[in-house]
């Protein structure tokens, strides 16, 4: 996934402070008195989708490991549900960019503690500067310091690192390697204050491309990684000797030896290539350095591995392929630490015909490969790859040797052995996170099994959704760098991407209202067709033909009836056409560039807006007027969307802080927009379900209302609204689609720049049945497990096993119980629920609800508590009390 995915935002620069902010992330100053509801929310399951470009594990406790992302957050490791579990949720619209991971480290000499630097960009696109997140109950809740800078998880050379460390002798000593000529920094506090290194000699020079007057592949790429040699140092002492990594290709390797008092480049190291990893075997007294001449993560043309004897100061070229021979950078580097002399690395920058991932047993002496060439262009692998679970990593791909599908990867930067099991290794690539856990079959000749291990892992960042009414698809979306699925199915992966045509990614999608079996998307693609259509719901596509000129995909509308379209591609102005694409004319009255939408009733009526006009055509779009409607907004970050089941209901959001910004509302056509009172701000519209006894169909928005940011719901035509997510569930961005759900109540799809699809459903049972229904109430008796499982400062986990003991199948189960010492659920999976000051109800997903006599159910969560923990005294079943265990 080598796009780069960028966000546009209003630029709003905030100047970063030292002192580190008591409060939990993103809670909103301005607090007002709102109607709310309780959500529960998932992701609609793809499972990756975006590049990992870092993997921690904890050196001390077994299975504790981190994964972070480039713009969609951090993630910790559940070893009994083989999942991840989302830690930045928190983070809200106004630090969006604090969505983006540079960096994690988890401290270990107290693995509850966890570290995360955050920060997007660079550049002007972020509108933040970069900060250092805290947490003591292993990401369950964060605590902040500002830096005064920015920092770039998706900036080039995200993939060095890591450049955030713990002392592991003193864990109150921190440091970080800053980009942009900012240097090494220091904590002595655990992470509250920091302060730069000044005496650190060398703050980088490296740059992607000078000539880049946006700032974002112009920016020194800075000090990368820092590796302690724990062997320096004694428990609560500071650790003597530190290496640093830095972005310039003649002096990369720096050291000090007096616990950062002084530092000097290490003599005798390489030259002419960037060091984007560092680890250290302090047993054997060796540092590994991969090498790379570009700094990733998809350029790198040569690369070399090294090898520093810490005692003597040797250097020894252990590069595993010949320099002649190799095209790639290499990165991924670990080091086994049940075997420190199993060395592994990537070719990280190797696109074709595959990445490659190389081992070594004996410190670098030898190497082996992931795979060989027998006869050109066949392979031997060394390894088999089940992605079943995952299947469209295939990309729907038949390549000829020596290409296979799926891929071993792509922008391998990360890749680490478990520290406590040579068996289990993990590594990320530019769509998914894989790994195996019969690694050393490598060293017996066998083969090793690569599996996808990205369970709750969404990455993908979302254009567009569409909720058809009916048909087998119960959302259609349009992502970035992935093209865009069809879920029959939200809690299943789905089999394959849209293809006929695969578009890199897709900017638009639209179905016809009154027939949703007709579905029109539209994309970029760096060769080909730019548009594609369905008649059967999206589940198979064929391409339509391109205007001259077609550059992208831009927007697309589809009338109500299928029997024509409107596209308003880049590149070209707006196009209509009648039946599939197969020729196209130029519509009139109405700009290049302009968004468009249908009319959901009137087959004609076609409506768009450009620059604070918005525009009707009556004609199927071969001709559009100008609205003389005012006071909308002036610039283009605006969506709108007409009501389906009433001509011309219009509803119209966006804006700037800098002039209107808000939602509108037109009922003639966009003749004439009434403007909202009650919501400040709103940048979504989408409707869903109407609420029983409602006459009107219930609006959902990203909005700013009552002087809150969240996701709102009314079900009175916009006269009161209901916050209807909270301040641990915001994903930072979420201004590029939202639609309700028009067969069940209450169910809204929200779009995030890089969490992926996050779907809520509601509490509220007023839904006239359409919400999924009553409470079960089985018969017969119960019994229940409640097991704490692990448990440290602030934090729990609980395993919880529901038993069927009496003599009928339960269809369907609600599990009820009550804290006595005021716990907090903070995250739960293989389940629904929700929480009320002490009371707790747990519900059956889809896939589980179904109990046999005799036969179990099981979920897990992570909570918070305070002095006493006492498990639950007693649980319920709907009516039936439970025999406890």
């Amino acid at each position: 996934m080598r796009r780069t995915r960028i966000l546009m935002a209003v630029v709003a620069l905030a100047a970063g402070l030292l002192a580190g902010s008591p409060s939990a992330l993103a809670a909103n100053a301005s607090k007002a008195t709102l109607a709310a509801d309780t959500y529960t929310w998932h992701n609609a399951r793809i499972d990756g989708g975006g590049f990992v470009p870092g993997i921690v594990f904890n050196r001390t406790e077994k299975n504790l490991a981190y994964a972070r992302t480039d713009i969609g957050g951090a993630y910790r490791w559940q070893e009994s549900t083989k999942t991840w579990t989302p830690l930045l949720d928190s983070v809200g619209w106004d630090e969006w960019g604090h969505t983006g991971v540079v960096s994690l480290a988890s401290d270990s000499v107290d693995p509850d503690k966890v570290y995360a630097a955050v920060g997007t960009y660079t550049n002007s696109w972020d509108p933040t500067n970069g900060a250092v997140l805290r947490s003591a109950d292993r990401g369950t809740s964060w605590q902040k310091t500002d830096l005064p800078f920015k920092l770039g998880g998706n900036m080039p050379g995200r993939g060095m690192g890591e450049r955030l460390a713990v002392d592991p002798n003193k864990d109150s000593v921190l440091y970080l390697g800053a980009p942009s000529g900012k240097g090494l920094w220091r904590s002595t506090d655990s992470g509250v204050t920091w302060s730069q290194v000044t005496n650190f000699p060398n703050v980088g020079n490296y740059v992607q491309d000078p000539s880049d007057t946006s700032g974002y592949a112009s920016d020194n790429q800075g000090v990368a990684w820092v590796t302690f040699d724990e062997s320096t140092g004694t428990s609560g002492s500071a650790t003597k000797t530190i290496y640093v990594g830095v972005a310039d290709q003649a002096n990369a390797v720096y050291r000090s030896t007096d616990a950062g008092a002084t530092w000097s480049r290490v003599a005798g190291q390489p030259t002419g290539y960037l060091a984007h990893k560092g680890v250290l075997d302090a047993v054997n007294g060796y540092l590994y350095i991969a090498y790379s001449d570009k700094g990733g993560p998809y350029d790198g043309g040569k690369g070399q591995l090294w090898r520093y004897a810490t005692a003597t100061g040797a250097w020894t070229n252990i590069s595993p392929v010949a320099d002649a021979d190799t095209y790639f950078g290499y990165s991924g580097l670990t080091v086994d630490r049940q075997h420190p002399g199993t060395v592994m690395a990537t070719a990280y920058s190797s696109w074709w015909p595959d990445t490659q991932i190389l081992r070594s047993t004996d410190s670098g002496g030898t190497w082996t490969k992931a795979w060989d060439y027998t006869s050109y262009p066949n392979r031997s692998d060394r390894y088999t790859m089940d992605v079943s679970s995952v299947p469209w990593l295939s990309f729907g791909a038949n390549p000829s040797p020596p290409e296979q599908s799926p891929k071993l990867g792509w922008m391998t930067e990360s890749l680490e052995i478990d520290p406590f099991d040579s068996n289990r290794m993990m590594y990320g690539t530019g769509a998914t996170l894989y790994g195996t856990e019969n690694l050393t079959n490598w060293d017996s000749g066998g083969q090793f099994t690569v599996k996808p291990m990205v369970r709750g892992l969404e990455e993908t960042a979302v254009n567009d959704l569409a909720a058809p009414p009916s048909g087998g698809a119960q959302l259609l979306s349009a992502l970035g760098d992935i093209g865009g699925f069809r879920h029959t199915d939200l809690t299943n992966v789905p089999a394959m991407m849209f293809t006929s045509p695969t578009f890199t990614t897709t900017t638009s999608l639209d179905f016809a209202e009154s027939n949703p079996n007709t579905v029109v998307r539209v994309g970029d693609l760096d060769s080909g067709p730019h548009i594609a259509f369905s008649t059967d719901n999206g589940a198979n596509w064929f391409a339509g033909s391109d205007p001259s000129g077609v550059s992208g995909g831009g927007t697309v509308a589809a009338a109500a009836d299928g029997s024509r379209f409107v596209w308003s591609p880049a590149g070209a102005g707006v196009q209509y056409t009648t039946g599939f694409g197969s020729s196209w004319s130029a519509s009139s009255g109405i700009p290049a560039g302009a968004v468009l939408e249908s009319d959901r009733v009137d087959a004609k009526t076609f409506y768009g807006f450009k620059s604070g006009k918005f525009y009707v055509s009556s004609d199927g779009g071969a001709t559009f007027t100008a609205s003389s409607a005012t006071g909308l907004p002036s610039g283009d970050s605006v969506r709108f969307k007409a009501l389906p089941g009433t001509k011309g209901d219009v509803w119209l959001a966006g804006g700037a802080s800098d002039g209107a910004y808000g939602l509108w509302h037109s009922t003639d056509g966009g003749a004439t927009f009434t403007k909202l009172a009650n919501v400040d701000q709103a940048d979504t519209i989408g409707f869903g379900k109407a609420a029983t006894g409602a006459s009107y169909q219930t609006l959902y928005t990203s909005a700013k209302i009552g002087g809150v940011r969240g996701i709102f719901r009314s079900i009175d035509k916009g006269a009161t609204w209901t916050r209807i997510n909270d301040d641990a569930h915001q994903w930072g961005w979420t201004g590029a689609a939202i639609t309700g759900d028009p067969r069940v109540y209450g169910r809204v799809y929200v779009s995030t720049n890089g969490r992926g699809i996050v779907y809520g459903d509601s509490s509220d049972a007023g839904d006239g049945g359409g919400g999924g229904g009553t409470d079960p109430t089985p018969t017969g008796a119960c019994s229940v497990s409640y097991r704490i499982t692990n448990q440290w400062t602030d934090g729990f986990q609980a395993d919880v096993q529901v038993t069927n003991t009496g003599s009928t199948t339960w269809n369907g189960w609600s599990l009820g119980w009550s804290f006595a010492d005021g716990q907090r659920i903070g995250q739960l999976w293989n389940a629904d629920y929700t929480q009320s000051g002490a009371t707790v109800t747990a519900k059956n997903v889809s896939w589980n609800g179904t109990v046999a006599a005799g036969s179990s159910v099981g979920f897990g969560f992570t909570g918070s508590w305070s002095g006493v923990n006492t498990k639950p005294g007693g649980f319920k079943v709907g009516d039936q009390n439970c025999t406890v265990s």
